[in-house]
């Protein structure tokens, strides 16, 4: 299969006006990004609706693709990549421009999802260990994902599931494996052309999570897991943490 890569990334965030362009270890949080997949792909472009944001991916050598300012999430924003590119691939995989730390063997994880017959979508979840405790567990930020048998999603929430009956809810990391849902998708280019014209689900609407839509509407999601920690950038705060995290676990940006 042809896999193409694109990051979505816009520069009018609420909570962190300007963040691709933010600088981290000596670059700018898009070009690390960039950086980190760049040798995953044949196709790689960083997909954007504003200039600044363009010169700096030209600067540094990266292809971009002006996109709609209509454009109202990352999935839209990769279709309207897709289109203009006239990309000649079968998966596009939609890598978060505010995930600095993204492994490529995480994306190695999500395309092989497609190895599997029956795969619309694919997505990556990492288990939550003991010693996360059970505040990260219940944290309503950071979504759960259930799987069946053959790791495809049976349901995404911002509550625990699933809930443990008759275990003591400190014991619950120890009795059974929960797994947190990372925000990286890959969608077979004929899929990403039909999710982006679905209503709002009800589920959807309940939770806040765009994947329970594909779901409600029959979609296969196929779940890579992965034991690398990420750490996304949301906030100027998140990128301090950044920082700290890069230097807690010894990250090199190899420059």
């Amino acid at each position: 299969m042809k896999f193409a890569g694109i990051i979505p990334a816009r520069y009018a965030s609420t909570r962190f006006p300007g963040k691709p362009l933010a600088m981290l270890g000596g670059k700018p949080v898009i070009q690390r990004v960039y950086e980190q997949v760049k040798e995953c792909f044949d196709e790689l472009y960083v997909a954007t609706d504003d200039e600044r944001i363009k010169d700096a991916v030209l600067s540094f050598g990266g292809k971009v693709v002006m996109t709609s300012e209509e454009c109202r999430n990352g999935t839209e924003r990769c279709l309207d990549a897709y289109r203009r590119l006239a990309l000649d691939c079968d998966v596009i995989v939609n890598i978060q421009g505010d995930e600095p730390f993204i492994q490529q063997k995480q994306i190695k994880a999500l395309m092989e999802c497609f190895n599997t017959e029956g795969t619309d979508i694919a997505t990556l979840v990492k288990p939550f260990e003991a010693a996360d405790g059970i505040g990260m567990l219940e944290n309503p930020n950071s979504p759960k994902v259930v799987l069946n048998e053959k790791g495809f999603a049976i349901y995404f929430s911002r509550s625990v599931v699933p809930y443990l009956r008759g275990v003591e809810k400190s014991q619950w990391l120890d009795k059974h494996v929960f797994y947190k849902h990372l925000g990286i998708y890959a969608y077979r280019a004929d899929i990403l052309e039909t999710i982006t014209t679905l209503p709002q689900s009800p589920l959807e609407l309940a939770e806040s999570l765009e994947q329970l839509r594909w779901l409600e509407n029959g979609y296969r999601i196929k779940v890579g897991v992965t034991d690398i920690e990420t750490i996304g950038i949301d906030t100027p705060e998140d990128l301090e943490r950044a920082k700290e995290f890069a230097s807690s676990i010894g990250f090199s940006w190899n420059d």
